[in-house]
C-alpha cells in the first residue's frame, strides 16, 4: 500500500547470536533475538513484519528466537471492531467519568494489570542503543540501480502481486470483523416481513396502527446522542462521521435487552456544564516531528521523566533526553498519506492525554495499513489512581475504530506481545476478542485456543495443522535487495561481485525471518 514513489526501506542485519537480560524471568542472558537497524521503513514493510512477529524501539526492529529464548513473546492483536468492554473495563471508564465531572478520585479495587507493563521495551531500548548502525548518511543514499530495467519490471511485477495479496487478506480476514452493521440483532424483528396490524376492539389492548408508546429514559438517551452526533469533535481535525454511521449509531442506542455498552457510551458522553475536569487528547505526529510535537516535547519529556523514576524506579540520570528521543521519538517509519487511508496519514505518533491544560500521559502508537500498533505509555505518576494504562488501551481501541470509517482496511488495535510465562504480563488477553500469532505459521490463532495449549508448553505452534508451513518463506535467495556502494541490486548479481568470506548466511537467515515479499522489497545494507 505504500505511496507511489516512496523511497524503499534500507535496514542493517545483526543477527542475534548474543543473549540478553530478560525482564520478565530476570535471566542474565536468556533473552534471545534477532534485530536489524531500520534506517528508514514503509508503513507496509512494518505491517508485514510485525505480522511476522516483528516489534520496533525506536529505529531498532527486533524478534524473539521463539523457541530459545526463557519467556516467548507472541504478537498478540485485539479485533477492535468486534471488542466488548469487561466489568473491570466498565469500571476504570466510569471511574474517569466521575473524576472528570465530579472530581471524585476513589480508587478502584482488584483492577487489572494497567496497560504499560511494556517491560520488553524498557528492556529492549537498551540493547537497541547497544547495537546502533554506525553507516553514514551518504552510503544509504542510492545512487543506481544494477539491471535497472529488469529489476523495475520485477518490482511492479511484486508489487502488483501483494496489492492482490492484501485485497485477497483483507477480504478474507475482514467480513466476520467488519460486517458487523449488516448483521441483525439477535431478538429483534426482521425488517423484510411487513405486519398487518388491524384495530383492536374497544377494552382490548393498545391500538397497533398509533406509534407504540416509549419510554422517558430511552426518549432522553437518543435525544442526547443526536445532540452529541452533533456536537462531536474528532481526535484529529476534518474527521466526521459519515451520514451512514450516524444513522447506524443512532439505531444501536436504542435501548435493547443485555445490549452491553461500548467504549463510546463512555467516552463520548455528555459532561455537565459544571464539570470539575476537562480531558482533551490530541494527535501529533512524532517523526517527522510536527510543530505541535515541538511545542511540547520538553512537557512531554518530563512525564516521561517522573513515570520512569517512579513506576519503573530508575535513577534520575537515566530516563535523559537523548534516551527518550531515540526510545520513544526516533522512528524509521516514513509519514505516507493514502486517499483511502485515515485523514491524519500513517506512520508514528504521539496521542497525548491533556488534563485541565497540561499533560497527564502519552500513548506512542503507529498507524499502520491494518492497525493501530501500541509502542508505549507514560503517565504522570501523580495520577495513577485513573488506571491510565487500562484507560488508554481502551482509547486506542476507540481511536482504531474511528480511523476505520476512513480506512476501512484499518481493523485491529495490536498490543505487542503477550508472555503467557509472566503472570504479570497476562493482562493483554483480557481485551477480547484477540489472537496470537503462530511463531512458525504466521497465522492468526483465537487466543482462547492458545492458552490450554500454552499452559503445557511455554513455547507453541499455534496452527494445528501439521502440514501447513509458512506461506510467506524464503523461496529464492537470488532475488533478496541489496544495496551495496549505493547501488541497489539483487543478491544474485551482489553474490559474484562479493570480496571476502561468504555472506549467504547471514543473508538466508535474514530472508527467511523478514520472508519473501519483504526480502524483495526493502533494501539489504551491505558495506
Amino acid at each position: 500500500m505504500a505511496a507511489a514513489g516512496s523511497s524503499p526501506s534500507i535496514v542493517e542485519y545483526f543477527g542475534g547470536e548474543d543473549g540478553y537480560r530478560c525482564g520478565y524471568c530476570k535471566n542474565e542472558s536468556g533473552n534471545l533475538s534477532h534485530g536489524m537497524w531500520a534506517h528508514s521503513m514503509t508503513v507496509q514493510d512494518y505491517q508485514d513484519l510485525i505480522d511476522r512477529g516483528w516489534r520496533r524501539s525506536g529505529k531498532y526492529v527486533y524478534k524473539p528466537i521463539m523457541n530459545q529464548t526463557c519467556c516467548p513473546q507472541y504478537t498478540i492483536r485485539c479485533q477492535a471492531l468486534r471488542f466488548q468492554t469487561s466489568k473491570s473495563h466498565k469500571k476504570v471508564l466510569k471511574k474517569m467519568l466521575k473524576f472528570i465531572s465530579k472530581g471524585d478520585v476513589s480508587k478502584v479495587v482488584g483492577e487489572e494489570e494497567p496497560m504499560d507493563s511494556h517491560i520488553e521495551d524498557v528492556v529492549t531500548c537498551d540493547y537497541a542503543c547497544k547495537s546502533e548502525s554506525c553507516v553514514s548518511q551518504s552510503e544509504l543514499t542510492p545512487l543506481s540501480v544494477d539491471h535497472g530495467e529488469r529489476m523495475e519490471n520485477e518490482d511492479k511485477d511484486t508489487g502488483e502481486t501483494k496489492e492482490e495479496v492484501n485485497e485477497q487478506k483483507v477480504e478474507s480476514s475482514s467480513p466476520q470483523i467488519c460486517a458487523e452493521k449488516d448483521t441483525p440483532v439477535p431478538g429483534e424483528p426482521s425488517h423484510s416481513a411487513k405486519t398487518v396490524h388491524a384495530p383492536p376492539k374497544p377494552g382490548k389492548g393498545a391500538d397497533l396502527s398509533k406509534p407504540p408508546c416509549r419510554k422517558a429514559k430511552d426518549i432522553r438517551k437518543e435525544r442526547k446522542l443526536q445532540k452529541l452526533l452533533q456536537n462531536q469533535k474528532c481526535a484529529f481535525e476534518g474527521s466526521q462521521l459519515q451520514a451512514g454511521d450516524q444513522v447506524f449509531l443512532l439505531q444501536n442506542s436504542k435501548s435493547k435487552t443485555n445490549q452491553p455498552k461500548t467504549i463510546e457510551d463512555f467516552v463520548f458522553v455528555s459532561l455537565p456544564d459544571d464539570a470539575q475536569h476537562k480531558l482533551e487528547v490530541r494527535l501529533v505526529r512524532s517523526s517527522p516531528p510536527s510543530s505541535q510535537f515541538k511545542a511540547t516535547f520538553q512537557e512531554s519529556y518530563q512525564v516521561y521523566k517522573r513515570y520512569q523514576m517512579v513506576i519503573h524506579k530508575d535513577p534520575p540520570d537515566k530516563p535523559t533526553i537523548n534516551q527518550f528521543t531515540r526510545f520513544l521519538c526516533d522512528s524509521p517509519l516514513e509519514a505516507e498519506n493514502a486517499p483511502n487511508g485515515p485523514e491524519c496519514g500513517y506512520g508514528s505518533f504521539h496521542q497525548q492525554y491533556w488534563l485541565d491544560g497540561k499533560i497527564i500521559a502519552v500513548g506512542v502508537i503507529d498507524i499502520l495499513p491494518y492497525c493501530v500498533s501500541s509502542v508505549y505509555l507514560y503517565y504522570d505518576p501523580e495520577y495513577s489512581f485513573l488506571s491510565l494504562g487500562v484507560y488508554s488501551a481502551l482509547r486506542e481501541i476507540a481511536f482504531t475504530r474511528q480511523l476505520h470509517e476512513k480506512a476501512p482496511d484499518l481493523c485491529f488495535y495490536y498490543m505487542g506481545f503477550y508472555i503467557h510465562s509472566c503472570p504479570k504480563m497476562r493482562y493483554k488477553g483480557q481485551y477480547r476478542p484477540s489472537d496470537l500469532l503462530c511463531p512458525e505459521t504466521y497465522v492468526w490463532t483465537p487466543i482462547e485456543q492458545c492458552l490450554p495449549l500454552l499452559e503445557h508448553s511455554k513455547y507453541c505452534r499455534f496452527n494445528q495443522d501439521e502440514k501447513a508451513v509458512d506461506e510467506g518463506r524464503i523461496k529464492d535467495l537470488g532475488r533478496v535487495r541489496v544495496l551495496h556502494k549505493r547501488t541497489m541490486m539483487p543478491y544474485s548479481v551482489y553474490k559474484k561481485r562479493r570480496k571476502g568470506p561468504s555472506d549467504e548466511a547471514s543473508v538466508q537467515q535474514y530472508a527467511s525471518l523478514v520472508g519473501q515479499t519483504c526480502s524483495e522489497r526493502m533494501l539489504l545494507f551491505r558495506s
